[in-house]
């Protein structure tokens, strides 16, 4: 039997990669497009056929192969090890710029090097570019390893303890983690630990099931099948750390007021703020419920780590801030970005997109303006109003008070009637007038 040609094999891929439903590419060692399934199409084509054209200038519309623009190359990985490489990258897509999981294989025809590279594309729940709430942008190593682990994380069952700094992406990580799970479909359930007074947050989040009340289940069964996230776990009052445990342990919990052990189907998911690590080392903090949480720990890194990614997430914001328009950073403002520091991380950069905006006139925004917005970060506090401090004026009303005591008669229930307060109230106030009277001594009382 005749062994087929390299042309006969290209017929033979391309037909079997239209079999295949995850977008699927084979391209050459000059990085090519010699065939794409329609999976492929769909995501990444745009008006015309992707045959003929480089890999990068499809999905990342750029001049040069990724190795040269910042990012890891699979194809150039895999002819150095001559092995399978799997990467991750930021594509742009039909929907925006969406992350992408890639697995390329090489392929040889015969003896020698790979002539020939098969890339596997998988779209990642984490949202795209543009308006979309949920969109987490980002090309730097740092956030390219936390969105990989936030990938793994999904398709775990283990809780995770997502932990940064405020204004890191922490919620929108918790609701990746979600999203790219079993559990998607179900609910994800959000429990501020700060929001709530101790006891109200325990109802809230166990339901209620005393005797004689109306039962109401609460926010465990409401999560059922789904996620719990824990926002800011550092405020969870200590009085709910057992029960918590108990949930993490066994799945189980018992209303308020009730003796009913009850079983609950719900993946734990926590935020903070504060290095818990640290707060556990102190005994500050639970070691048992730190390490039940923290299965998988992932840490987001700030904004001022994370270099160029700040232009990035700039132009998603500025789509969401003004949608319909396009705007554009010119190159100084663009440099204003990537010197600032970024304390306030996420939250700073949209409070400054949002000032900048007003003071751009046309479609362009310029490096004056976006150091005007910046500027306004800076500006001191004001002065305090000039007049007496709160100690003098208090100062001032226990004497006035003391003086008007003294020249009314009658007992201290009369006294305080005629003051226009309780006997109490005068008793506390003129003790307070008195310790303060001889701290300063006879000469000066």
């Amino acid at each position: 039997m005749t062994p087929p040609t390299p042309l006969d094999a290209l017929d033979l891929l391309a037909t079997w990669l239209e079999t295949l439903p995850q977008p699927h590419v084979l391209f050459d060692a000059q990085y090519r497009i010699v065939a794409a399934n329609s999976a492929y199409q769909q995501v990444f084509g745009q008006d015309a056929s992707v045959l003929g054209r480089t890999c990068y200038a499809v999905s990342h519309r750029s001049s040069v192969p990724c190795d040269q623009a910042g990012e890891a190359c699979p194809l150039a990985r895999a002819q150095y090890s001559g092995q399978s490489e799997r990467v991750l990258h930021l594509h742009h897509t039909q929907r925006g710029q969406e992350h992408v999981a890639i697995t390329l294989q090489p392929l040889r025809t015969g003896a020698g090097p790979a002539q020939y590279f098969l890339e596997k594309m998988e779209l990642l729940p984490l949202g795209a570019a543009g308006p979309q709430p949920a969109a987490l942008l980002g090309r730097s190593p740092a956030f390219q390893a936390v969105v990989e682990w936030l990938a793994r994380a999904g398709r775990s069952t283990a809780s995770v303890l997502l932990q940064g700094e405020p204004g890191t992406g922490k919620t929108l990580a918790a609701h990746v983690v979600h999203a790219a799970s079993a559990r998607a479909e179900r609910p994800l359930v959000v429990v501020d630990c700060a929001a709530l007074p101790e006891a109200l947050l325990e109802l809230e989040l166990f339901g209620q099931g005393r005797t004689g009340v109306p039962a109401r289940p609460g926010w465990v069964e409401a999560a059922q099948g789904g996620s719990l996230l824990f926002k800011a776990i550092e405020h969870l009052p200590a009085s709910l750390h057992p029960r918590l445990l108990q949930l993490l342990d066994g799945g189980t919990y018992r209303r308020v007021g009730s003796s009913e052990l009850r079983q609950a189907d719900v993946r734990i998911v926590a935020t903070t703020s504060i290095d818990l690590r640290s707060q556990v080392q102190a005994q500050q903090w639970p070691a048992a419920l730190y390490y039940r949480l923290s299965a998988l720990p992932l840490l987001l890194p700030p904004l001022r780590e994370r270099g160029a990614d700040v232009l990035l997430l700039a132009d998603g914001l500025l789509q969401r801030l003004a949608p319909g328009h396009t705007y554009t950073l010119c190159a100084a403002a663009q440099q204003a970005l990537l010197r600032h520091s970024w304390p306030g991380n996420l939250h700073e950069l949209r409070n400054v997109l949002q000032r900048v905006l007003l003071l751009t006139e046309g479609r362009s925004i310029s490096g004056p303006a976006m150091a005007q917005a910046l500027a306004l970060d800076a500006v001191p506090p004001p002065p305090p109003l000039a007049g007496p401090s709160r100690a003098s004026v208090r100062s001032r009303q226990a004497q006035a008070l003391h003086q008007a005591v003294q020249h009314t008669s009658g007992t201290r229930q009369e006294q305080a009637r005629a003051l226009g307060m309780s006997e109490r109230t005068l008793y506390r106030r003129l003790r307070d007038w008195e310790k303060n009277a001889a701290a300063k001594g006879p000469a000066q009382g």
